[in-house]
């Protein structure tokens, strides 16, 4: 914890507990003068405000300052292959307001940015709130993502998107922070953070058009040398031997087990399926030969799933994206392969579900991104400071090396805030 200065009451208040100067001084061992200097730039700020409810000693009560979320808001996007969603968060994670739209990535990155920024500007007159109000945007794509500098590199389903500066993009119309990242990366933080937020060790896997995954491992989420930690849609699987993938190799995973792929062997039995969406329904109206199908992408993907359960003995395995609607029929070829061919030491504990925060997981994780560096002790610092010499709010451009090392507070206290709701 840093008691250095205003950032680090923030973070002891972001849990969204009331506590009095004096409570605040016992936590931190300062003095009951240096804490009201820390708060002094926090309440001008309205990053915390008066809290009442304050018990009675007989005395005078005292007073009681809390984390203030709807002081500020969030954008959060989350851009798949096919669908984007963008919504406005409170300073808390809380969803204030989303849309979600069919998008193809391949418009490239002008078009799909002007979509996300227009949309941000919709919601905050739907909230009648001012584009002062939004302090930071946490973005996820679907492809590998240099997230030092927040450029996709070489994403294989993204034409044009291959080391566009997305943070300068955006910043042209939002001149604040931009954090990009991985989409299932940012699924799993979401996922994490909403029903398993005391989970060290978990794999999100997303199926959909492409097939990927994030890694959480002691606590930390795993991005990799380069940012392409989890991406095992083109790990190559047995049974796709041969075949093409559109990233130009054979034999990986998704060109087998991906929505697309699917939907492409239902057509040849006969069956209208282009979509993921139309796989899924072929599967609810109970039709045999697409049930089938994805138990068979479900035994693939196990097979990819075991190197993963070996390599990293994750205690749980959540599974989301579309063809996750299609329920028990994909599960149980996971699972059927991954308990089967694992060894029993590394499955005696593990669980394979499928996600519960469903759609929202990658907005969710979008704005825990951007929250944990907007909020971290060293910005809320120097955004102190800013304020006090009479400037104008910080709006930092680059994204620094250490934005998520910190990230447990948070996801503790936005996981009992989604199992309360």
């Amino acid at each position: 914890m840093d008691n250095g200065g205003p950032g680090g009451l923030l973070q002891i208040l972001r849990d969204g507990q009331p506590r009095t100067r004096a409570e605040l001084a016992g936590t931190t061992g300062l003095g009951r003068a240096a804490v009201s200097s820390r708060l002094e730039p926090l309440l001008k700020l309205e990053l915390v405000v008066p809290a009442s409810g304050a018990p009675s000693t007989g005395g005078r009560p005292s007073a009681r300052l809390a984390f203030n979320p709807s002081a500020k808001l969030v954008a959060a996007a989350d851009v798949g292959a096919t669908h984007a969603t963008v919504a406005l968060t409170d300073l808390s994670g809380t969803i204030l307001v989303e849309t979600t739209e069919r998008l193809e990535i391949s418009c490239g990155p002008e078009a799909v940015l002007d979509w996300l920024l227009a949309m941000v500007k919709r919601h905050l007159r739907v909230l009648e709130r001012a584009t002062a109000d939004v302090i930071a945007v946490g973005i996820g794509l679907p492809g590998p993502v240099e997230h030092s500098t927040g450029k996709p590199t070489s994403p294989p389903i993204m034409p044009g998107w291959d080391g566009f500066d997305v943070p300068a993009y955006v910043q042209q119309t939002l001149d604040v922070p931009v954090l990009v990242d991985n989409d299932v990366n940012l699924m799993a933080l979401g996922e994490r953070a909403t029903r398993w937020p005391s989970e060290e060790n978990m794999i999100f896997l997303k199926v959909a058009t492409g097939i990927g995954s994030g890694v959480v491992s002691g606590g930390e989420l795993q991005r990799g040398a380069a940012g392409v930690a989890g991406d095992v849609g083109h790990i190559a699987v047995s049974r796709g031997a041969g075949i093409l993938c559109r990233c130009g190799k054979s034999a990986c995973l998704e060109a087998i087990a991906g929505a697309p792929a699917i939907a492409a062997q239902l057509r040849e039995s006969g069956l209208e399926a282009v979509t993921g969406s139309d796989v899924v329904s072929l599967v609810r109206s109970g039709n045999l030969v697409a049930i089938q199908a994805v138990r068979q992408a479900g035994r693939d993907i196990g097979e990819m799933l075991n190197m993963c359960v070996s390599f990293i003995n994750p205690a749980l395995i959540v599974v989301g994206g579309s063809l996750a609607q299609s329920g028990e029929h994909l599960m149980a070829g996971i699972r059927e392969t991954v308990y089967a061919r694992s060894t029993p030491l590394a499955t005696q504990h593990l669980s394979i579900t499928q996600s519960e925060t469903g759609p929202e997981a990658g907005v969710v994780g979008a704005s825990i991104l951007a929250l944990e560096y907007v909020l971290s002790p060293q910005r809320v610092n120097h955004w102190a400071t800013k304020l006090l010499c009479g400037e104008n709010e910080p709006n930092n451009t680059r994204i620094e090396e250490h934005v998520l090392q910190k990230s447990r507070p948070l996801l503790e206290s936005m996981g009992k805030q989604f199992q309360n709701t």
